[in-house]
Formats: structure tokens, sequence, C-alpha cells
């Protein structure tokens, strides 16, 4: 019987070799296999000695997980990395959830351990001060596995809580309108003026810390490698730290050695009118049943304000006890009321404002603060755009919301044409009325506008978009054909062959987005050849490219695999090519994984590209 090998989940901290626990370099050196991300592995490089090392990019975490398993079954003992704690946002969740789709049992199964290190909350808080000194929570910021939605309840849960709050994955190159609508969440809260700490890369060669406030925060970087500490209604700054009272001035004086309460008063209840049994003894006294839930909840909101700041005639200490005191309450800053959502709602503006306001969130980046952003934000009451009455009543239809549901929010591709790249006016007047006050519009570098508009009508939407003569496609994982211009339709030879692909592969499902691109000559300037599959008219016959990446480190053009293929050919080549990377392609697998995996698609064998230089990247998604 083959021996069982063994999991080790290793979490090395920020990075810096000083941080790492004892137990996690010694998991290092008991290890057989290094399973990590690229940059994590590149960090603990140095700890290394011969073993074998199995890395991956973003977003192939899955695919690490369950490479780590299979290892581990095969006797192997396999340490599989995080940076921070492996048990925080990294790798020991999902290792147990790929060995629980096995049913694996921990008495005869492989064996595990998680080795904690050192999570981002505590290495970012630690070179701003103090912060975390009293309740806080961690919200990633990340929606590719988590609704949005629940994470905007999750940030105004703790706001209105009064929690401190780290954000993780805060913001990336796709990702930005998320540190937005959060920083507008927390200001319904939040006192503008509540510190806030920017730490980038903590303990590593990059490392940036910023002091800032919640209402100046975004005019700071903030990206994948940053951690956002916001601190709640009692933080303070002082000579550049950051620090969270953790209470003590409530019933200590700070600036002198003699204490007025002595070791065995400071857990009495009178020390303490603030506590529970407090509030009971108080109830009891009033002639009220102390067990009565209904009444213990008034009596705590009638003696503490919102946001954990004490109410005005809540009893005090008295002057005698209360002299020394370092920090005053009436000298913090009061917390912001809570604004009910709907409260912070603009009213709707005209099309001429709309207009004014879109123009100034493209010179702003996208950025939008008070009530401009409030309508991105909130959705405001929906209107039509000028128009026929006909198209009036079919946005009215659209944007109709059912009882007790918010309209799910639908995004959808359109382009003019597969190498048309002219919008007519007609055609952005409609865009802007689909779009209307409540979605938005984003232009893509595929030539190619993503419309996101709340919609119970999808169907309505697209057929009106139709209508207009739009090519309509799906986003995400998706079969995408684009082409050039073909030098603004002047050598249009091969235009009848990229219609041709739209109209059979364009928006069909895929393992992973994949980009099937047409040049309508041989000077190929659009770019196809760098595409997953590209296609390039030349001479009467088309050359096909296979397996490019486009983006990355090593990003490589396709390789040419055949020259001079007949018109009546490429359109089923390409076809078959596409269909067997549907069946055969593992879920979130680039094609031109697949084709070196595979190693030939419909006879065309894959020759591995020239190596190219690492470069450490500094950010993700």
């Amino acid at each position: 019987m083959q021996n069982q090998g063994k999991l080790l989940i290793i979490g090395f901290g920020p990075g810096a070799m000083e941080h790492i626990t004892t137990r996690a370099l010694e998991a290092l050196r008991e290890s057989e296999v290094i399973i990590g991300y690229n940059t994590y592995v590149d960090l603990i490089r140095p700890l290394l000695d011969g073993q074998e090392i199995v890395r991956t990019g973003m977003t192939e975490e899955v695919s690490r997980a369950q490479e780590a398993v299979r290892q581990a079954e095969m006797g192997k003992i396999v340490a599989v990395i995080s940076s921070g704690d492996a048990g925080v946002y990294g790798m020991a969740g999902l290792v147990y959830e790929v060995l629980m789709e096995q049913g694996w049992k921990p008495d005869s199964g492989v064996g595990v351990e998680v080795i904690p290190g050192v999570s981002a909350i505590q290495s970012c808080a630690s070179l701003l001060g103090a912060p975390v000194m009293h309740d806080a929570c961690t919200i990633s910021l990340s929606d590719h596995l988590t609704p949005w939605d629940t994470i905007i309840r999750r940030v105004e849960a703790a706001a209105a809580a009064d929690f401190v709050i780290a954000l993780y994955n805060p913001r990336s190159g796709r990702r930005t309108r998320q540190i937005v609508e959060t920083q507008e969440m927390l200001l319904r809260y939040r006192d503008p003026q509540t510190p806030v700490g920017l730490v980038k890369s903590a303990y590593r060669e990059r490392q940036d810390v910023v002091m800032t406030t919640l209402e100046d925060m975004l005019n700071h970087d903030i990206g994948m490698l940053t951690t956002v500490i916001i601190g709640n209604s009692s933080t303070m700054m002082y000579e550049g730290l950051m620090v969270t009272p953790r209470g003590y001035q409530r019933k200590y004086t700070l600036n002198t050695a003699e204490q007025s309460l002595r070791p065995h008063e400071r857990l009495r209840t009178e020390a303490e009118p603030w506590s529970l049994g407090a509030m009971e003894a108080r109830s009891a006294a009033s002639g009220e049943a102390a067990d009565s839930g209904p009444v213990r909840a008034a009596q705590g909101s009638a003696d503490t304000a919102s946001q954990g700041q004490p109410r005005a005639d809540a009893p005090a200490a008295s002057p005698a006890r209360s002299g020394g005191t370092a920090v005053l309450a009436a000298e913090r800053p009061a917390a912001v009321d809570p604004a009910p959502r709907a409260a912070a709602v603009a009213p709707r503006a005209d099309a001429a404002s709309l207009a004014a306001e879109a123009l100034t969130r493209l010179a702003a980046g996208g950025k939008l603060a008070g009530e401009a952003a409030s309508r991105w934000l909130d959705a405001a009451a929906p209107g039509s755009l000028a128009g026929t009455p006909q198209q009036a009543m079919a946005a009215a239809v659209r944007t109709a919301p059912e009882p007790g549901r918010k309209a799910p929010l639908f995004e959808v591709g359109v382009s003019p044409g597969v190498g048309n790249k002219k919008f007519t006016a007609a055609q952005m007047a409609l865009l802007a009325q689909c779009a209307s006050e409540e979605g938005e519009l984003e232009y893509t570098p595929e030539h190619q506008i993503i419309l996101r508009v709340p919609t119970f009508e999808p169907d309505q939407l697209v057929e009106e978009l139709r209508a207009a003569n739009f090519i309509v496609v799906p986003i995400g994982d998706v079969i995408k054909v684009k082409a050039c211009d073909f030098c603004n339709m002047e050598k249009d030879d091969a235009v009848p062959m990229a219609n041709h692909l739209q109209a059979v592969i364009g928006g069909l499902g895929a393992p992973k987005e994949t980009s099937v691109a047409l040049n309508g000559c041989g000077m190929a300037c659009y770019g196809a050849v760098l595409e997953d599959i590209g296609i390039v008219y030349r001479k009467g016959g088309y050359d096909l490219f296979l397996g490019g990446k486009k983006f990355g480190r090593n990003a490589h053009p396709a390789q040419p695999v055949a020259e001079g293929i007949p018109g009546d050919q490429i359109g089923g080549i390409v076809e078959r090519i596409v269909a067997e990377y549907k069946e055969k392609g593992h879920p979130n697998e680039r094609f031109h994984k697949f084709f070196k995996r595979v190693g030939v698609i419909q006879g065309f064998r894959h020759v591995d590209a020239p190596v190219t230089v690492e470069v450490n990247p500094v950010c993700g998604d």
C-alpha cells in the first residue's frame, strides 16, 4: 500500500525573511514539492534547496490546489504557499474544498497542516502605528468570486457598526469602480476626516505608506498590492501615526503613575457604567425586568448613540476619576449620522446635465463624488431620453421594477460591425437611451461598447439593438470575432469571411474568453498574429496562426501553422478548431495553454514559444 503524503499549507507573511515563522521555515525544508503563484515562489526562492517547483499565474488557484492534492496522494510532502496567512483569503480553504469534493477523510486520507502567517491587516497596521486596537474586520473588494451586492452590504454593515475596516484587493486594472462605491458608502456613516492608511507591498522592496483621510483617499495610488485600513470614530492621527484607542481612558488616567481606581475596583460594575451588567442594574433599580430583551435593547439605545459614540446625557465618570484622562470624548470628531441609503439617491437629471456629468466622469477617470456618483451607485428613478413614443414605451417596460425586487444588471457587447468601426449618430443616441440614468457605457480597446443596464427584459433590449444594425454579443468567456477596418473598406476581399465567422462562432461559450482576429492584408497591422486564433488574408488565400498570448510578462505571438488556405476551407478549419477547444478545454484554460497541453489541434502541431525574460508583476487580478 502506497504511503500517504502530506499537505503543508504555508502562510509566509508579508514577504520579508525575518517575518516568516520558524514552523513555516521548517515546513519549507520538509517539503519535496513547492506549489504557488509565480510572485510568491520568487519571494521565497532563497529558502528553497532543490525542491520540485510548480508555479502558475493569477486565476490558477484551483489548478494549484488540485495539483497539490494529486501530488500528496502520490505520497509526496507538498507545500502550498500563500503570502500573509494561508487561512485569510489564502489557499487553505480552497485545498480543503478540493479534498472534500473527493470525499477526503482526515483519519484515512492525506495529512493536512495549516501553518499560520502574519496577515496583511497585521503587517500593514504595524507600519501605520496602532490602528487595529479595537474591533476590526477585513473585507475583500474583489467581486470575481463574491457578488458585489454582498460585498457592499458588508461594507455598509461594518461602517454602521463602527468597525475599523481593512480592505483587501481594493482596485485592479479592471476593477476600478468598487473602491469608489465603497468610499461613497463609508462617507454615509463616517466623518470625511476619518484617518485612513494606505500600505503597498508591506515589508517588501517597493513598500509605500501613505496617511490620508476618508474623503481624500482616492487621490492616492491604490492597487492590488495595497491594503487600505480605515479608522473608526475614535481613531486619531498623532505625529504621522494612526492610533485607535482601546478605551483605557474611560477608566484609567494615562498621564499619571497613580490611578484613582485600585486594582480590585477596576472590574466592578459601578466602574463600568457602559457595560451590560450596569445596564441591567439600572433596569432592575427602575423596576423593569432585567431579562426583558426589548427593554434592554431600548435602554442600550438610549445610553449609547450609534457608531459607538456615548449619548450626550449618558452617565459620566466623576470629576475625581476623569481629571487625568488623556483623550476626552468631547474632543473626538463626532460620527456622521447614518442616513438611509435611499435618501442619498439624487433626483433625476435632465439629458443636458447627464451629458455634462458624463464628460466630468471621463475627465475624472471615472470618479464622481456626492450626488453624481449616487446616480450610478443607487440607480435614480428611471426616465427616457429623447426618442419616439414607441422607444419610450420600450424603455419604460425594460426598467419597470418588479414588486420587491431590483432589476438584475444585464451586460452585453455591441459594435456596428466586425470590421466597421464607425457608429452612426442614431446608434449612439439609442445606446444613450438604453443606458438611461441607471446604466453605463464602456468603450473597450476591441472597438466594442459594453452596455450595462438593470433590466427585466433583456431579450427586448437585444432586439432593439439588433434592429439598429448592431452586432450584439455576450460578455465573458465567449468566442470574440474581430477584424481590422480593411483599410476603411478599400481592401474588402476578406470582409465576407469576417462576417461568416461572426455569424457562425461569434458569442459561442468557451472555456475562457478567446479572440479570433482577421487581418485583410499581409501588413497585418491590426495584430491578428498576436491573438488566440489569427487569420491573415494574403495573395488570395488565408494564413493561420494559433496560440498567441497578447499580454503578460511571457507574451508571445501566435504560431504560424498554415499558409495560403483557400477561402472555401478556412471557415471550416477555424470552426473545427473552436469546436475541439470547446469540447476538450478545461474550465478557465486559455487557448494558448490548451494548444500546448493537447499538442495537436486539427492536425496542427504545437511548438513551444521562445523563453522570455521573467519580470515580477506589480499588479494583477
